[in-house]
């Protein structure tokens, strides 16, 4: 199969929230990008909703918690803890049976340690949630309490179905989605849909399409917007976004193999540009997808024997395209190796100083690999000196150990990885600091920081619980070693020479001002070098505050008789 390329095609994504990310993806496929953010999230008016649900489950009044969002998850623990203890919520939420919608929510519950009962397959759609439900409770269900997390608006179809099925449903909102503050690019593209100012659309959500036609009615031009659609090409990430696109009489060309935003990409620029020129030719829109290589099924009205229609209860007018090609291998949600390459190139070309680099790099393991703590080792001379952290430490540029000490030394010195799914604490390679919580953490993984064929450092992952680390976290986090190996050394050794430098014009500084000490106090060099000790100690000012101030009142004293004859 060929390269998948827009060759040029003009594509207009209305996403939020990983905007740079899509507009990236699409400049990597050939696709000169439009992203226009279409939606945000907006606090609600009110926090009592999940304080009661927090409450409630506390008491235990839920069998059953359904996560719909992974922000959702992160919004809700915020609500909660601004009340109640995070350690007493999370204590009940393990103990009730949780459902998670798909694989964001499922990471955010990981993250939490919280055991999932039912995950929903993909498409992941309500309907697909609530057969894995049923599947999985059975009768049971008729009798649970179940909540509900909502993800910026409520979904009144699952409602209504899980009522039906269970014994009590209570809708718990976190967060809501409003359109942008900014209007006019929404406005902006209206024009270019109407207008053919673009070739491709995107929509990643059901909820940029109800932003993008009310902003339409707003401008009085929904038509013109609904007969642009039809000369462009039309993608529906999966098919709950279909659905309201047929809410206003739009058809989408095709959905992705996965519902996921780098199989839609790279799909996209499969196949849109076939789909366009059949559609610019004037074939009909199945025959086009046909034509293009997919496979379109036509959706609407069944007629029964005596003619009469009834609708079709699931509206999917497109079926998938084939399934994913090698080019989409090892996409994380389409976008992880991109990402990941990205993230460090822009470090490495970024030069930032030594603690903001390790900074970013303990930002983007935690992220890439979950963990509860993240520690970045840099050698110094012989030792390992512990340089940052994902949790705030006191101990952070105090802790070292030499090579060969401890399982971070260990690391160091045999120049190997060291995955400990439990009990690290008793791994005879272990050492403890009294002054380190996550000495007492169960989990570790640690691996070497590499430059030039020489270790600089040494990166660990802890968990406070029981986890067997997988062998593409264990590949990945080995691969960032080497890969940031070259710029921390590059950092580490930029920070000495900005001391030296900085050490060097302090001693220009004290000699040149403890030589106007001598020369106007008629002492020696000892004794001036004293007096100025005295005056950093007594003042609280470092000596080069003190030898600069005396090199002011000299600059100032040379400058006196010119004032004085003006």
């Amino acid at each position: 199969m060929a390269h998948a390329s827009f060759d040029g095609l003009r594509v207009l994504s209305l996403e939020s929230r990983r905007s740079k990310e899509v507009a990236k993806l699409i400049k990597t496929y050939g696709g000169e990008a439009f992203v226009v953010p279409a939606m945000r999230e907006v606090p609600l008016d009110t926090h009592q909703p999940a304080l009661e649900f927090a409450a409630a489950l506390i008491a235990g009044e839920f069998d059953v918690v359904v996560f719909f969002t992974g922000v959702g998850v992160r919004a809700m623990m915020q609500i909660i803890e601004t009340r109640y203890s995070s350690a007493e919520f999370l204590t009940a939420l393990r103990k009730t049976r949780v459902v998670a919608r798909g694989p964001k929510p499922q990471g955010a519950l990981r993250e939490l340690n919280v055991p999932i009962s039912v995950i929903a397959p993909e498409p992941a759609t309500w309907r697909e949630m609530l057969d894995a439900m049923k599947t999985e409770f059975g009768d049971s269900l008729g009798e649970f309490r179940v909540a509900v997390q909502e993800y910026g608006a409520s979904n009144p179809e699952f409602l209504s179905a899980l009522s039906e099925l269970s014994g009590q449903v209570t809708k718990v909102p976190v967060y809501q989605w409003a359109l942008p503050e900014d209007l006019q690019p929404l406005r902006e593209s209206v024009l270019a849909i109407a207008n053919a100012g673009v070739d491709v659309v995107l929509f990643m959500t059901a909820v940029q399409v109800i932003h993008l036609f009310q902003i339409a009615e707003q401008m009085g031009c929904v038509e013109e917007l609904r007969s642009g659609m039809e000369s462009i090409v039309v993608i529906s990430i999966g098919p709950t976004t279909t659905e309201e696109l047929l809410h206003y009489d739009i058809k989408p060309d095709f959905e992705p193999s996965r519902p996921k935003m780098g199989f839609m990409i790279n799909e996209a620029a499969q196949y849109a540009g076939k789909v366009l020129r059949q559609k610019k030719s004037g074939v009909d829109v199945a025959l086009a997808t046909r034509l293009a290589g997919l496979t379109f099924s036509s959706n609407g009205s069944k007629s029964d024997e005596a003619g009469e229609t009834e609708p079709v209860s699931i509206a999917r007018p497109v079926k998938k395209v084939s399934p994913s090609t090698p080019t989409m291998a090892g996409f994380r949600d389409g976008l992880g190796p991109m990402d990941f390459l990205h993230e460090i190139s822009s470090r490495i070309a970024a030069a930032d100083s030594f603690h903001i680099v390790l900074e970013r790099i303990v930002e983007f393991v935690s992220t890439a690999i979950p963990c509860d703590s993240c520690f970045i080792y840099v050698l110094e001379e012989q030792n390992l000196v512990l340089r940052a952290s994902k949790n705030p430490h006191s101990e952070v540029d105090r802790v070292g150990m030499p090579i060969g000490q401890g399982i971070t030394g260990w690391v160091a010195e045999h120049r190997e990885p060291v995955a400990i799914a439990a009990n690290a604490s008793i791994d005879p390679r272990f050492k403890a600091f009294k002054n380190l919580p996550e000495d007492h953490f169960e989990a570790m993984l640690s691996t070497p920081i590499m430059s030039a064929s020489k270790v600089v450092g040494v990166i660990n992952l802890q968990h406070r619980l029981p986890y067997q680390h997988k062998t593409h976290e264990i590949r990945l986090l080995s691969m960032l070693g080497f890969l940031v190996g070259a710029e921390i050394e590059r950092a580490r050794l930029e920070s000495e020479n900005l001391q030296l430098a900085s050490r060097l014009e302090t001693r220009k500084a004290v000699d040149r001002a403890k030589g106007i000490l001598q020369r106007d106090m008629t002492i020696s060099e000892d004794d001036a070098y004293r007096m100025m000790q005295r005056e950093s100690r007594q003042r609280r000012k470092s000596m080069r505050e003190i030898a600069e101030a005396i090199l002011l009142s000299e600059d100032l004293r040379k400058m006196r008789p010119e004032v004085l004859a003006k």
